[in-house]
Parts: C-alpha cells; sequence; structure tokens
C-alpha cells in the first residue's frame, strides 16, 4: 500500500449562487425581500434575485432552471399575492424538484401569511390562488405549496416578536453558519461527523442571545471530542472569546490544584491575560465578575463530576447573553446534575462511514483497495461503529502490503484474534468509565457483562437485588455513563457494545490469566470443559473461594468432578446450573408415565447419586443467594445445603425445605399437589407456571409480603384475596377448575387481575379499588361482574374477550376515566353504552355486527382484531 495517493477520490459540487431567492415582486421586492438582499450580500452570501423586468414574460428561460439548480439553498418568501403569480409558482415548482432530487436545501419564509394558509391554501392565499383553479398546472402547484410549507423555515409573526430587522439578522446568521465549511482541524481523516456537528450547531441556536449549556455525551472512543473540536472550530469566529479546555478529568484529578489550573486557563484565554488564583473559590468569583461582560465560547472536554462544573461554567449568570457552554461527558448523570437539559448523544458510524473512515486510515482513499474488501468488511465487523478502533486498526494496517503476509488468511486470523486479545488503545480508552465506578457498580456491570447480557431488565434486577446489590439505580448509572444499553421496547433488554463486553470480559480474565479455574465468574461452556479436560484441575477442583458467578451445564458423566468443585466455591452468589437429559432413560417418555410412576423412576435415579450430593463437600455453597436449575433431576434439595441465605430460587419439580430468606421462588413444572406457604415467611414473587397437580396453596394466617402470584395450568379450585393483602398482581391462567375468587378483605395494592381461562361465574371487584389490568379472557361461564363504579375509575385495560356469557357493560362505563383498551369480541354483548362514547383515546374490539351499529368519534379507535 505505500505509495497510495492519499487524495480524496470525491470533490464536493461547487455551486454558481450560495442562495436562491424566490418571492413575489408586488409584495416584497421594495422592501423585506431588498433588506434580506442586501443584508445576504453584506455577509458575503452570494444570492440570486431576478431582474425586475425578467418576468414580464410567460414563460421561464432556461437561464432561470439553471439558476435554480446552480444555488445551494433556496428561500422562498410567502407573501399575500405569491399564489397569485403562476410564474412564482412554476419556479416553486422547479425548487421543490431540485429539493427531492439533488438534497439542495429549501427554506420558506412565511412573512405576511401563516403556514396553514399556504399547506392549504387557504385565507388570503386562497383567494390569490383562485385564479388558477381551472388551469392545468394547478395541481402541481397546490403540491409544491403544500411540500414547500411542511419544511423547517421562519415565520415572522412568531420570531421576535415580528421585528423585521432582527427577523432578516437570524436568517442571514443561519444561512451563513450552514454555508461554513466545517473543519475538522488536525484530523482531516476523520468522516461521519459531518450530521453529526451539525446537529450540536443546530441545537444551539446560534444568534440568539440567551446563554446555553450543551451537554454532548457517548462512550469512550466515540468522537465526543472531535466533535466538539469541529464545533469550536465552526463557531468561534461569532464569539469575542473562546477557550477549549481539554482533558478536565485527568487535569483536575492530576494534582491537588488541577481545578484551579483550569480555571486560570479559562480566564487567562478568555481575558488575554496572564491570571493567577489563590483558590477554587477565588476563581470562581472572578468568574462570575469578569466573564459576564464578555460573549464566550466555552468547551469542558471530558468532565466526569459535578465540581468540575461547578468550578468553571457554575451558573448561566455567570456568562453574557448569546454565551455557548459544550460539555462532553461519558456520564449523563453529571449533565443532569448541573441542570443541563440540552443532551446530545453521538451515535455509532454506519457501515459505510466505517468503511470509509477505515480505508483513509490504511489505503488513504475513500473505498479500499481492490482485493482489500473482504478484510476492511471484517475490521468494519469488528469495530462496531466504533471511531477508535477504526482508526487504530486502519493504521496499524497502514503501508503492509498483501506480500508482508502469506496470504489472506493471516490479515482475517490477526482480525479474529482481536475478539480473545482486544487491542490495547481500545481498551484503555473504554476503561476509564468502569475505573470511575464504584465498586458496587463494577460489581453490576461485570455481572452484566458475563452473565446477563441480553436478559430483560427486570429479570437482571431481581437476580442482583438477590444478590444483595441496589440494581435499580446501579443498571441506571451504568446506563447513563454508556456502559450498557437498555431497549425501549417493553422487555427493556440489556445491552452493550461488543467493545465495552470485550473490556469487561477481559477485566475478569486479568484476575488468574494463568489459572482460568480461579477466575470470579465462569461462564462459557467450552472454557469450562478444557479446565475439566486438566488433570492437575481436576486434582484441585473446578473453582475456588474466588468465584462468584458460575453458568454450569452439567451430565451424569461429569457430576462428580462438578459438584466437588462447587463444594470448594464457599463465596458463590450466583449459579445458574442445567442437567443434561442423560440422567433420563432415553427410552422413556416421561409424558407417558404416570405420577407415581415419575416418582417412582427419579427415586431410583436419586439413590444412585445419593453419595454424590450428600459428601461433605457441599453440592450447593450455603452462601448462595440465587439458585437457577434447569431440568433438575432430583426430588429435593440436598440435605447438606441449609439454604439460609437464599433470596431466589428458580427450579423444576419440587422442593420441601425452610427458606427463612426467600424472596422470589420459581417451580416450574412442579409436581406438588399442595405447597405450603408458611415455609417462605419473606415470600414476594410466587411462579407456579404449568403446575398441572397443584391442588392447593398452604398460607398462614396473611402472607404480608406476597406482592407478586402467577399460578398457570394448576388444579386449584379457590383463591382468598383476603391472605394477601400486599398483593400486586395475581394471575391464575388456565386454571380450567377454578371457580371462585374470595374477596373477604380490601385489597388496595392490586393492580393486575389475570384468570384467563377459568371456570368463574361470577366476579366482585368491590374491595379492589385501584385494579388497573382486568383479563378474563376465555372465561367462557361468566355471566355478571359486580363493581361499583369507584373500583374502576383506575383501570385502564379491560379484556373479556370470549366471555361467551357476558351480556352487557356498565351502564356507567364512560365514568371509567383512565379506560384505553376494551376487548369484547366472542362475548353476547350487543349494545355499547351511550357514556362510551365519551371515552377519549379509547381502543374497541368488537365484532364487526356491533361496530356497524354505532357512528364513533374521531376520539375512539375500532377494531375486530383482538387488542394483545
Amino acid at each position: 500500500m505505500s505509495g497510495v495517493s492519499t487524495s480524496r477520490s470525491s470533490i464536493p459540487k461547487r455551486f454558481k449562487y450560495d442562495v436562491f431567492l424566490s418571492f413575489r415582486g408586488e409584495d416584497t421586492r421594495k422592501n423585506f425581500v431588498d433588506h434580506l438582499y442586501h443584508a445576504l450580500k453584506d455577509k458575503g452570501i452570494y444570492t440570486y434575485k431576478d431582474d425586475e423586468k425578467i418576468q414580464k414574460g410567460k414563460r421561464i428561460s432556461d437561464d432561470l432552471f439553471k439558476s435554480i439548480q446552480d444555488s445551494k439553498f433556496y428561500i422562498i418568501v410567502f407573501s399575500k399575492t405569491y399564489a397569485s403569480s403562476s410564474w412564482c409558482l412554476e419556479e416553486l415548482v422547479n425548487i421543490m424538484e431540485c429539493h427531492k432530487m439533488t438534497g439542495h436545501t429549501a427554506y420558506p419564509v412565511f412573512y405576511d401569511v401563516e403556514p396553514a394558509e399556504v399547506r392549504k391554501q387557504s385565507g388570503g392565499v386562497g383567494e390569490a390562488f383562485a385564479k388558477h383553479e381551472n388551469e392545468e398546472a394547478a395541481g402541481k402547484w397546490r403540491e409544491a405549496l403544500k411540500e414547500a410549507a411542511d419544511l423547517a423555515g421562519w415565520e415572522l409573526k412568531n420570531t421576535l416578536d415580528g421585528h423585521e430587522a432582527k427577523f432578516i439578522q437570524k436568517i442571514v446568521h443561519e444561512i451563513s453558519l450552514q454555508l461554513r465549511p466545517i473543519n475538522f482541524g488536525f484530523d482531516e481523516k476523520l468522516v461521519g461527523m459531518e450530521t453529526r456537528v451539525k446537529d450540536v450547531v443546530s441545537s444551539l441556536e446560534p444568534g440568539t442571545d440567551e446563554v446555553c449549556m450543551i451537554g454532548i455525551k457517548g462512550m469512550g472512543g466515540i468522537g465526543k471530542t472531535t466533535t466538539a473540536r469541529a464545533v469550536f472550530d465552526h463557531l468561534s469566529i461569532d464569539f469575542e472569546a473562546k477557550s477549549f479546555v481539554g482533558n478536565v478529568r485527568e487535569v483536575s484529578k492530576g494534582s491537588l490544584f488541577g481545578l484551579k489550573k483550569l480555571q486560570e486557563q479559562v480566564l487567562s484565554k478568555v481575558l488575554n491575560e496572564r491570571v493567577t488564583l489563590d483558590s477554587v473559590d477565588d476563581g470562581k468569583n472572578m468568574m462570575k465578575r469578569r466573564m459576564c461582560g464578555i460573549k464566550v465560547l466555552l468547551v469542558l472536554d471530558d468532565v466526569d463530576h459535578i465540581d468540575q462544573l461547578e468550578a468553571l461554567a457554575g451558573e448561566l449568570k455567570w456568562f453574557k447573553p448569546g454565551s455557548r457552554i459544550i460539555v462532553t461527558t461519558r456520564d449523563e448523570q453529571v449533565l443532569v446534575a448541573h441542570r443541563i437539559n440540552l443532551i446530545r448523544d453521538i451515535d455509532l458510524l454506519s457501515d459505510k462511514e466505517a468503511i470509509s473512515l477505515f480505508s483513509r486510515y490504511a489505503f488513504g482513499r475513500e473505498n479500499p483497495l481492490q482485493g482489500y474488501e473482504k478484510l476492511s468488511g471484517k475490521v468494519v465487523r469488528y469495530a462496531a461503529g466504533l471511531p477508535l478502533t477504526i482508526k487504530v486498526l486502519g493504521s496499524f494496517l497502514c503501508g503492509k502490503d498483501m506480500d508482508d503476509w502469506e496470504d489472506m488468511d493471516d490479515w482475517e486470523g490477526a482480525i479474529e484474534r482481536l475478539k480473545f486479545i482486544p487491542l490495547k488503545e481500545t481498551l484503555e480508552k473504554l476503561e476509564l468509565s468502569y475505573m470511575s465506578l464504584e465498586d458496587e457498580y463494577k460489581e453490576i456491570f461485570l455481572d452484566i457483562v458475563c452473565m446477563l447480557k441480553g436478559k430483560c431488565k427486570e429479570y437482571a434486577i431481581r437476580i442482583l437485588e438477590c444478590c444483595g446489590f441496589h440494581a435499580r439505580n446501579g443498571l441506571k448509572v451504568l446506563e447513563q455513563r454508556s456502559l450498557i444499553t437498555i431497549s425501549k421496547d417493553k422487555y427493556g433488554l440489556l445491552g452493550m457494545h461488543d467493545h465495552i463486553e470485550e473490556m469487561g470480559k477481559n477485566i475478569v480474565h486479568r484476575e488468574h490469566p494463568d489459572e482460568p479455574n480461579k477466575l470470579s465468574r465462569l461462564w462459557i461452556e467450552e472454557e469450562i470443559n478444557e479446565i475439566l479436560a486438566d488433570d492437575m484441575v481436576k486434582i484441585n477442583l473446578l473453582g475456588t473461594e474466588a468465584t462468584r458467578c458460575l453458568i454450569l451445564t452439567t451430565s451424569r458423566r461429569n457430576l462428580r468432578i462438578h459438584m466437588k468443585g462447587l463444594g470448594k466455591m464457599k463465596k458463590l452468589r450466583f449459579l445458574v446450573v442445567s442437567f443434561e437429559t442423560d440422567f433420563f432413560s432415553q427410552s422413556v417418555e416421561l409424558g407417558d408415565l404416570g405420577e407415581m410412576g415419575l416418582r417412582i423412576m427419579m427415586k431410583l435415579l436419586e439413590l444412585k447419586d445419593l453419595d454424590i450430593i450428600n459428601q461433605k463437600s457441599l453440592y450447593f455453597s450455603n452462601s448462595l443467594r440465587y439458585l437457577r436449575c434447569w431440568d433438575y433431576p432430583f426430588l429435593s434439595l440436598p440435605k447438606t445445603f441449609e439454604a439460609n441465605n437464599l433470596v431466589g430460587l428458580e427450579i423444576e419439580w419440587a422442593t420441601r425445605m425452610v427458606l427463612p430468606k426467600l424472596k422470589f421462588l420459581s417451580l416450574s413444572k412442579s409436581r406438588l399437589t399442595t405447597l405450603d406457604l408458611g415455609m417462605t415467611p419473606n415470600l414476594e414473587t410466587l411462579f407456579l407456571r404449568d403446575s398441572y397437580t397443584l391442588k392447593e396453596l398452604c398460607m398462614p394466617l396473611t402472607c404480608q409480603k406476597l406482592k407478586h402470584l402467577e399460578i398457570s395450568r394448576s388444579k386449584l379450585r379457590t383463591f382468598d384475596l383476603g391472605l394477601t393483602p400486599n398483593l400486586e398482581t395475581l394471575c391464575l391462567d388456565n386454571c380450567a377448575d377454578f371457580v371462585e375468587l374470595h374477596v373477604c378483605a380490601a385489597c388496595p395494592n392490586l393492580k393486575f387481575l389475570g384468570l384467563c381461562n377459568s371456570r368463574l361465574r361470577s366476579l366482585d371487584l368491590e374491595l379492589i379499588p385501584n385494579l388497573e389490568r382486568l383479563d378474563l379472557e376465555g372465561c367462557d361461564k361468566l355471566v355478571e361482574i359486580n363493581s361499583p363504579i369507584e373500583c374502576l375509575k383506575k383501570v385502564v385495560y379491560i379484556n373479556l374477550h370470549g366471555c361467551a356469557l357476558l351480556k352487557k357493560l356498565p351502564e356507567d362505563i364512560g365514568r371509567f376515566e383512565c379506560l384505553k383498551e376494551l376487548d369484547i369480541k366472542g362475548t353476547r354483548i350487543r349494545h355499547l353504552p351511550q357514556s362510551i362514547f365519551g371515552l377519549k383515546g379509547l381502543i374497541i374490539a368488537a365484532s364487526p355486527e356491533l361496530l356497524q351499529l354505532y357512528d364513533f368519534p374521531s376520539e375512539i379507535e375500532t377494531t375486530t382484531c383482538p387488542i394483545w
């Protein structure tokens, strides 16, 4: 690659005109447009304004079309009689075509008309346009007016109190900013930043008199500093003084006088004199006193603590109106704490931008050299849009010829190895965010990296809280510092950038690089199997007291080694263990066995392994806080497992033991016929999914702490809500024998009640005053629901789909003020109460025959499809 030209492969289009002015001469030529034209001209903006005589003819010349095409921006001045001129309208059509085809920017200016008048051709614009109604081109003229009115522009009446001179200044200032080239300073190879810079510049609203403070946040290496530097260079010409303060975090913590040194730097630059301070407080007072009279542009780069902002930009009133302060950080909370409401995220590079950036560093050109396309694609996929990684890899490969490697496989192999030995430069940059965390949040982060990435937010919170962490606040901190992402959908899945994940796993592996069995977290099946294959490890056993978290799949063959290893993990707090199906006979189908036969078979299997699980080397450590067992092959947990510290338990089949600290219990596919909740006095959440044999819940007088109860496919016939006064969620789905819900005491906390596919005949909600969601789908025996209106005033969702015997809704349903979704498909309801039509924002699912009987207002949406 040596000797490759570094010249750019594409040259930006040069325009003959900066701005093309479109206007109706009779209205604005000698006043507003004349003032605007000269203001643009005085600013050095080359503007096309047609001569007064040119519009005498009926047809627009080719020269005028060419002038439109050769202009970078269009300013369309809409006035009262603009639409009366076929010349103006034809000109507008051509402008909008160029705008759509070439991306040239068009700005509407609403001089003495409103946008709605132009959009709809109403008011004065409608009167002006009326003369064209019978003309052949009227259709395309209407469309052009609508499209132009929908664009972002300026309205004189609602801008700067209608002050025309200031209005013109604002237009000129914004056009001049758009025309000013964005300078990327020392790093001309950076691509993909122009949109990001323009977004920040636009958010700062140049030209307005308010003091504006903006935050730029994102993960390390994503381009925050580069963006801030480009914005600084782009805007600095408009300010009396300016200062770019780099490495705020490093300098402020590098010495006892770090903040004072930064204050001296800012003041010296802004005041253009050498400033020496006695203390940080002295610096604050001087900044308040001296900077309030100077319009300043200030960038504070890489801020990580509120103290830094308080010392360098404490309050907006420190600065003269029109000043702009830009703060870059990895930690959104720093911005929030300083009441910076304007915050912009820096996005990762797209694949196209990443290829271009890599090519510029590796090959000195816009695109990869021939033969290097596959390698470039691998680099981009590995870098996952992070500019820092792309830059480092491109620089590393720059100047190397293919002859330096035996074949392309060596290049690709180098990229693959980076997944296991990440780039030092990238890791060091990213690890700064991790190192700034409190110890508890470091533990949460590493648990997510190794165990919980891709899991639902609520599930992760449950596990982390069971392990003793302040999980909700921890996730918030990690998200604010760009270390994790949480999807915005209903699942809230935890994610992170690939290099953040690499960084976290690298931190874990660095604990014992030569002794992986001693790592604090073990989660990779292949790695665990390799450890087990080592004879020396077999002697020393898998795991040590350092092991905190483990994900393990075990079989009958490896059971003894695994269980002895688990016995050594005295500080293990989180364990996920899956038992392979070879615990059972390959020829036996469990579904073909009766309950008794299944228990006999499992007991026989259990006896064979009893010596393993009851030895002194414990099967499960008594320090365990969260245990999840898949395909658990035994009828009970080991007798040696005291479980005094167990807070969360997910297990198939069943277990009988006192669990004093247990807060979460999931017994999927339990074969219990009764469950005694007196053995779990602190239980808050209970899941009993697919509990086909469960007939009874034995409950103490009251289960004060139980908040969430979900049972499915059980043989329960009744449930007493009076025994669970603090219950928030009750879901008894597909319990085909369920016939009665007792509500003998108030349940003020119950928000969700689900009794789908039960055999209820009636339901009384009188003592459930705060219910928000009611799901009774498939209750085909249900005849009536008894409830005073006051008890359903907070209900948002009611699902009665398939309640085949239900004939009517409450006549005063219109007083259900919060109701947004109602599904009555598959019922015998043939009449809607008149009051329902007053519910705004309601979605009703019903049969087509019922919906056709009514003329619904626009505030109500109807559908024949199930809402859920």
